[in-house]
């Protein structure tokens, strides 16, 4: 499939009177077009810094984007997002790429109505006359399952449940019929019953307006249903990305490993124990100039505290940044 978002070496930092944060060290991936790739890893990882980073949306200061490129290729050619114009790049925000926040409580305006939320960014990316985008809004709320939508959209946001009000942020980033949607957690604040109706949700949307996604999570269950490729993060860099079956099925990296072994599962004994992973993440203050999971790896060998291991493929399709062969049972040989 064509490439739609191509993402080379991005850092960024944060720079606090604390001292400075390594926020995102390095982050590669291609995104095809109608393509689902989810983002995986713990608080702190990195995710989604690393997607806000591509949109500017980070505050800066503190914030800052040491290097990289995004470019994204929209119907007018290929733009590096990370070095567009201030004005270029709110053309494409809300536009050619929509973005859903974790929490809509705090993302949607408490004093607009939701109609004019939407009517706004419409108006604003469409050009259309006021009555054609309510009329298109209306569309939007029925479209996203939100019953009455005549009625909701003379609703505020603390007037809705928190299920809706992700709805009406699922409407605001699809309003102008995006190339890629970037769902940042968008499930998290919600109870399973909701994320499971959300996520059915996205599938059905991205299936009818063909368009890529990125969907940002700490729950691996969540993204096996979802996803056609993962991307687990850690410590702000890529430790692996495959196929989303060939993950699950030939994990390569020990710290994939310990967060699927997190997951209850239906289909094992059950008195089998949940896996723990032991320790706790990096300190991103303190510059790592080694396998940042070495501290908490029941594989780490003397190689693994000296470099940084690269992020190569091992299997077809699948790439992982290890230094040991979690199917041999030893460090690899290869180079590597």
């Amino acid at each position: 499939m064509a490439i739609i978002l191509e993402v080379r070496d991005l850092k960024t930092r944060f720079y606090t009177v604390d001292g400075v944060v390594h926020a995102v060290n390095g982050v590669s991936f291609d995104l095809a077009k109608g393509e689902t790739l989810a983002i995986v890893g713990e608080s702190g990882s990195g995710k989604s810094v690393s997607v806000m980073s591509l949109l500017r949306l980070i505050p800066m200061p503190p914030g800052r984007i040491e290097s990289g490129q995004a470019l994204f290729y929209g119907s007018d050619g290929p733009k590096d997002l990370l070095r567009l114009s201030q004005k270029e790049l709110r053309d494409i925000r809300g536009g050619a790429i929509g973005f859903v926040f974790q929490d809509p409580a705090t993302s949607l305006n408490p004093i607009l109505t939701v109609g004019e939320q939407i009517i706004e960014i419409i108006t604003r990316h469409l050009h259309l006359s006021r009555h054609e985008a309510r009329e298109r809004a209306l569309q939007l709320l029925a479209s996203v399952g939100i019953p009455d939508p005549e009625v909701r959209l003379g609703c505020y946001p603390f007037q809705l449940s928190g299920g809706m009000r992700q709805r009406v942020m699922i409407a605001i980033a699809i309003a102008c019929n995006p190339q890629i949607v970037i769902a940042d957690e968008p499930t998290t604040a919600l109870d399973v019953t909701v994320q499971a109706q959300i996520v059915e949700l996205f599938k059905r949307l991205r299936q009818e307006l063909g368009m890529a996604l990125i969907w940002i999570t700490h729950d691996l269950g969540i993204v096996a249903g979802l996803a056609d490729r993962v991307m687990v993060m850690y410590g702000g860099r890529p430790a692996e990305v495959a196929l989303v079956d060939e993950l699950y099925d030939h994990p390569l990296h020990p710290y994939t490993i310990g967060l699927l072994g997190a997951l209850p599962r239906l289909d094992v004994d059950e008195s089998r124990r949940l896996v723990s992973i032991r320790g706790t993440p990096p300190d991103l203050m303190i510059p790592i100039q080694h396998c940042p999971f070495a501290w908490r790896c029941d594989y780490a060998f003397p190689r693994c505290w000296e470099e940084i291991p690269p992020l190569v493929e091992v299997r077809p399709k699948h790439m992982a940044a290890c230094f040991f062969d979690i199917e041999r049972g030893e460090p690899r040989h290869d180079g590597n």
